[in-house]
């Protein structure tokens, strides 16, 4: 038995990584890439919303939006199409996962054009040429000039960024801390996690200029051809869209566009900020407070509530299913049902997540917010089987005897005896499970669903404040965790007393 249920989820792993690659073994069909986008109607690009000046979060008429230079580029690119222009915010790190699998039709997040990139992913012509800073605190303006002061010293970067590329080459002596969110680095480098942080220039300068607590300067790096400006990235065999997207960038250059671009995403910073913040002062005079961007918090426990009511509600479903389909006499329908919780139960939620929204949505185009809840959901699935498994087996079998001897049958002993005696066992284990679905359906935001993690995230790009918005967000989360506690421990005297 233990060998089948082996074999089986050896099958299934197979099937998976199968899917997953099917991508790469797929034979080159004739290029569409324009005439596909022209069809739907729409453009979308894939960006990482957290920086300034190319992309970022802003209040404009009352409203969160995505703007910056690439932005702005991208706009004109959609105008030049004659299509709608859809932007899709998520991690660095996902855009060329979110390319290959076609969620977007290219990436404009202030993106070089490395040789190592080029492998996977063609590239416009560059559209701008900014430069490495270094970013660190005001305090140690005058402790580190170079690159060279921060030997053996701890550097931030992004995750799978040219910046992270630059710092393992050139400053190979100094431990790197990589994270997917430039605003994550900057309250890192603030509560002295790390020394300093590697970024391109002028979100360097947006930053700097935004919080008089910290200080850039050229990293005087060595940058090779490709690693010396900023380009659109496309899927390989997309050759259409990126001549017509060159032409457009032919028609920004030449009307030297870039300046208005980056003066109107200077606007927008100094808008969203009302003038320059010194964070200090911010956290005493309540310039700043977190009740202004109440309207993303509200957002964020929007749809926190909606994928963990959903998840939890489909996810119970699915465990009972499982956990019947565990105890079935067949050999086969207990053997499949046990591989799927041992291998769901044996592999990291985000890695469920990145595959049901990447992999399978290579096959089934699932949006962001759908592959969430069905992850969340599959996931709860298993444990909530092994719950209510553990329950019916606690319930005598002498109850089942007593049952049937009087006339019932499997299935109404089942529901009238059995199963209310074991919910009421497992209720306590039920209710921690579904407090457990709230806090890890986090997970979710690495694929740029508006959660509240990611609207935390976005609260920080904005504020460039990084403690209050983790403080709210903490006290959030208490509040829908310990009311629900409150609620679960009802029912449970509820049924104590019946």
């Amino acid at each position: 038995m233990k060998r089948k249920s082996l074999v089986t989820a050896l099958l299934i792993l197979f099937t998976a990584l199968i899917s997953f690659t099917m991508p790469s073994l797929q034979v080159a069909a004739a290029d569409t890439s324009l005439s596909d986008v022209q069809s739907k109607g729409t453009l979308t690009i894939g960006t990482s919303a957290d920086f300034p000046p190319y992309e970022f979060h802003a209040t404009v008429n009352g409203k969160d939006e995505i703007v910056g230079m690439d932005i702005s580029i991208a706009q004109k690119i959609a105008d030049d199409l004659g299509v709608t222009l859809e932007i899709q915010d998520m991690g660095f790190d996902s855009l060329l996962p979110a390319l290959e699998v076609n969620k977007v039709d290219m990436i404009l997040a202030g993106m070089s054009p490395s040789e190592e990139r080029k492998k996977s992913v063609d590239f416009s012509t560059v559209y701008y040429t900014g430069g490495q800073n270094l970013v660190v605190r005001q305090s140690d303006e005058g402790i580190y000039q170079t690159k060279d002061d921060l030997h053996g010293k701890k550097i931030g970067v992004q995750t799978g960024s040219l910046q992270e590329t630059l710092a393992q080459k050139q400053m190979p002596d100094s431990d790197l801390l990589s994270l997917s969110k430039i605003t994550d680095l900057i309250l890192a480098l603030k509560t002295n996690k790390i020394e300093a942080i590697v970024m391109e220039k002028p979100s360097a300068t947006a930053y700097v200029s935004n919080d008089t607590g910290l200080v850039t300067f050229d990293g005087a790096f060595e940058l090779a051809e490709g690693e010396q400006g900023t380009a659109i990235a496309f899927k390989k065999g997309t050759q259409t869209l990126l001549e017509s997207v060159n032409d457009s960038l032919v028609e920004i250059k030449e009307g030297n566009l870039i300046e208005g671009y980056l003066k109107e995403a200077g606007e927008h910073l100094k808008d969203s900020q009302g003038g320059t913040i010194d964070s200090e002062d911010a956290e005493d005079t309540g310039s700043n407070t977190m009740i202004n961007y109440w309207n993303y918090f509200a957002k964020g426990t929007g749809y926190t509530i909606l994928i963990s009511v959903s998840s939890v509600l489909f996810g119970s479903i699915l465990g009972i299913f499982l956990s019947l389909m565990r105890m079935a006499d067949n050999k086969v329908i207990r053997g499949l049902a046990t591989a799927y919780v041992e291998f769901v139960r044996g592999t990291p939620m985000m890695i469920q997540v990145m595959f049901i929204y990447f992999a399978v949505g290579y096959l089934v185009n699932i949006p962001a917010l759908a592959s969430g809840i069905i992850a969340v959901s599959l996931n709860s699935g298993a444990y909530i089987c092994e719950i209510i498994r553990s329950g019916l087996n606690s319930v005598s079998k002498g109850q089942a005897e007593a049952a049937r001897s009087l006339g019932m049958s499997k299935k109404l002993s089942m529901r009238y005896i059995i199963f209310p005696q074991a919910l009421k066992n497992i209720w306590p284990a039920l209710g921690n499970e579904f407090i457990t679905v709230i806090k890890e359906s986090s997970i979710v935001s690495i694929i740029g669903v508006s959660d509240l993690i990611f609207q935390t995230k976005v609260v920080t790009s904005v504020s460039y404040r990084g403690i209050a918005p983790l403080a709210v967000t903490m006290v959030i989360y208490f509040v829908l965790t310990f009311s629900l506690t409150k609620l679960l421990n009802y029912y449970e005297g509820k049924m104590n007393h019946d």
